[in-house]
């Protein structure tokens, strides 16, 4: 018979040691402690082809035979109390089991009225008991109703004999298939358990390593580009000063650190760019790019439409990174942004004609540097957006991006 999913919104360890408690026995009571609707139906079941088999033997029988008869009756239908309570509060009951079965025989050998009602209790003993002693008290379930049928039929009746027996049999494959089933149902859904358990511990691993890559991006772009650049413009106005040159860098990287907080402060509270989100896309691109560059331009290709406030982010963030790049590296007289339209996309080109360098040796990431390029690649392809780099030396540099107008289409 198929068994009563009794697991609780446990663990995956939980679960799996529930497995092994739970396969003991395949009809369980449920969370309350009472049987549930199969077992209900089998005791129902019982109690009235009980009744039925009484009314039956009384009324074609003297009152001499019915004393016997309703005696091991009564006797059965207490014992069989006994058992189903035990078996409700899942707690073994093979003596009184064993004490039912042989009341039983003797009344169904006695008065074959009582012969259906075995099938009853066919299910109570092997949801009650386990290994050995459910088959063979099965068995003698089955024996005694084949005999009881057998010498109603006057010993003649082969039928009577050998009907109990194959149904006997066949109850018995059923219901071990039944078992077998059930419990490969309670052990897949364990292993499900262990796995989903599994699994949510390794996207919440993930997770952190994609923040921890998040935030390092914001870093890179925002803190560290920002103080590098305003060393490197400290350090030519020291070599320079007190010239005009001089002034004008101190001033410039002055600038350059005020800003640089702002974008720590956002970084800390929103991870935004700060002031530049009301700005039209353009500005906003030329604003960061000037910070770096004073003498970058821009160019608009295409209609000009809005675009999401991802995209929006990492367009900033990538002209900032590459703008930072080329007051470090590329020694550049000129640079320009070209900011493009498409139907579906928007495309970023940032070019300078500074000393250029050869993508493919660039160096890893380290401690000195070298997550620029890296660092604006992932920004863009999270998006579904395409990153690309063209250089040479002595050829100047163009950093290329492609990103959806959505993001994420």
């Amino acid at each position: 018979m198929p068994a009563r999913n009794t697991t609780q919104h446990t663990g995956p360890a939980q679960a799996a040691a529930g497995q092994g408690a739970g396969s003991r026995r395949p009809l369980l009571p449920n969370a309350t402690g009472r049987p549930g609707s199969i077992e209900a139906a089998v005791h129902l079941g019982f109690a009235v082809l009980l009744v039925a088999s009484v009314v039956r033997y009384v009324m074609r029988h003297t009152p001499a035979d019915n004393l016997l008869v309703l005696g091991l009756a009564v006797a059965a239908c207490l014992l069989y109390a006994v058992v189903a309570l035990l078996s409700v509060q899942d707690r073994r009951g093979t003596p009184w089991m064993v004490a039912l079965v042989a009341v039983w025989a003797v009344l169904v050998v006695a008065a074959p009225s009582f012969a259906w009602c075995s099938f009853a209790l066919f299910f109570l003993c092997r949801s009650a008991l386990r290994g050995a002693a459910s088959y063979v008290l099965a068995g003698a379930i089955t024996l005694a109703t084949a005999a009881g049928l057998f010498r109603l039929g006057n010993g003649t009746d082969l039928a009577m004999l050998l009907g109990p027996l194959a149904v006997g049999v066949m109850l018995t494959l059923i219901y071990d298939r039944i078992q077998h089933d059930a419990e490969e149902q309670r052990r897949l859904h364990a292993d499900i358990s262990l796995a989903q358990g599994q699994l949510a511990a390794s996207e919440r691993r993930a997770g952190t390593i994609a923040e921890r890559e998040r935030v390092s991006r914001e870093i890179h772009d925002t803190v560290t580009q920002g103080l590098a650049s305003s060393l490197l413009l400290l350090e030519a106005a020291g070599r320079g000063w007190p010239s005009a040159a001089a002034r004008d860098g101190l001033l410039q990287a002055t600038s350059l650190l005020r800003a640089n907080l702002a974008e720590t402060r956002s970084l800390v509270h929103e991870l935004a760019s700060p002031g530049l989100e009301s700005v039209p896309l353009p500005e906003a691109l030329l604003a960061t790019a000037r910070q770096y560059v004073p003498g970058t331009t821009l160019l608009v290709t295409g209609e000009l439409r809005p675009v999401s406030p991802d995209v929006r982010h990492a367009l900033l963030r990538v002209v900032q990174s590459a703008a930072s790049n080329i007051l470090l590296h590329a020694a550049a007289s000129a640079a320009t942004v070209t900011l493009g339209f498409l139907p579906d996309a928007v495309t970023l080109d940032i070019y300078d004609d500074g000393a250029g360098f050869d993508p493919g040796a660039a160096a890893p990431p380290s401690h000195t540097g070298g997550y620029g390029l890296r660092a604006m690649r992932q920004r863009v392809e999270q998006l579904g957006g395409t990153f690309s780099v063209q250089s040479a030396p002595g050829d100047g540099t163009i950093v290329a991006a492609q990103l959806p107008v959505e993001a994420g289409a």
